[in-house]
């Protein structure tokens, strides 16, 4: 794809997410491989008016990992769409009337000091010592294009990986000594259970998307930073939902929270 045509796609739909408003259809020839939607997402984050401050992964359904050549992919998170929260703080969390809109209970790792520039290979152990802290989360997953998760891989990759904010709640005290089946979730939606599970559902664990968030980035130029949220995975579903409904992540012991969904605006 000519540069001219990645830079359109980009704008299209930073425009759209600076408005609140939908897109009918993909704004342009849809990228045929995640490198070419990665083009795209990096277009997107230097128009963004804001600097990172983490990133989403994403698991990719297993059958179509042979397609993409790799189990994850990767979304921006930007500092005016993250929510800390203690106690029982309610934040109301965006979505795009006429897009797509989702909650998803999420691990959320938190990076203890910047990653070497030069350095593009992390091993399981140097991605684990990267770890300062793993937090309960709940990602509001929104894009401007209702199909967004209907046309593959790239696609999502390239809206910003299908992020719309993030709610970072109570730090899990030792996570690391503790059975992954301990670390459980589960949602609700208007008070009516739509999903559960835990970290256990991680394909490689949370320090697996660390590892793979950490390669991608510096591939990227874009070298992960202490204090970077990573968003590691969804553990319970992708539970759609609608301006109006509340969703709820119950953490078991380790806390819950609860959000507002309300329409996004300009």
């Amino acid at each position: 794809m000519a540069d001219e045509d990645l830079q359109k796609i980009a704008q299209a739909f930073v425009t759209a997410r600076l408005s609140g408003t939908a897109l009918e259809q993909y704004p342009g020839a849809i990228p045929g491989d995640l490198s070419t939607a990665y083009e795209v997402q990096d277009r997107a984050i230097d128009l963004w008016p804001e600097e990172l401050c983490g990133w989403k992964v994403g698991r990719i359904p297993p059958h179509l990992e042979s397609q993409s050549g790799i189990d994850r992919l990767a979304g921006p998170i930007f500092a005016s769409t993250v929510h800390r929260v203690t106690g029982d703080n309610r934040p109301t969390m965006p979505v795009f009337v006429g897009g797509f809109g989702a909650v998803e209970a999420e691990f959320v790792a938190v990076i203890a000091k910047d990653a070497p520039h030069d350095k593009l290979t992390w091993s399981t152990q140097e991605a684990d010592a990267m770890i300062a802290d793993v937090c309960i989360g709940l990602e509001v997953a929104s894009s401007p294009l209702a199909a967004i998760n209907d046309l593959g891989p790239p696609v999502t990759a390239s809206d910003f990986g299908n992020n719309a904010g993030l709610i970072v709640g109570a730090r899990i005290g030792d996570w690391r000594a503790r059975d992954p089946q301990t670390l459980t979730c589960e949602a609700f939606i208007d008070g009516e259970s739509v999903g559960s599970g835990g970290a256990y559902l991680l394909t490689g664990g949370i320090v697996r998307s660390v590892q793979f968030m950490l390669e991608l980035a510096a591939a990227r130029g874009r070298p992960l930073r202490a204090g970077d949220l990573i968003a590691t995975g969804q553990t319970s579903g992708i539970h759609e939902i609608a301006p109006g409904q509340t969703a709820r992540i119950a953490f078991a012991d380790d806390g819950e929270l609860t959000c507002e969904i309300v329409a996004a605006t300009a």
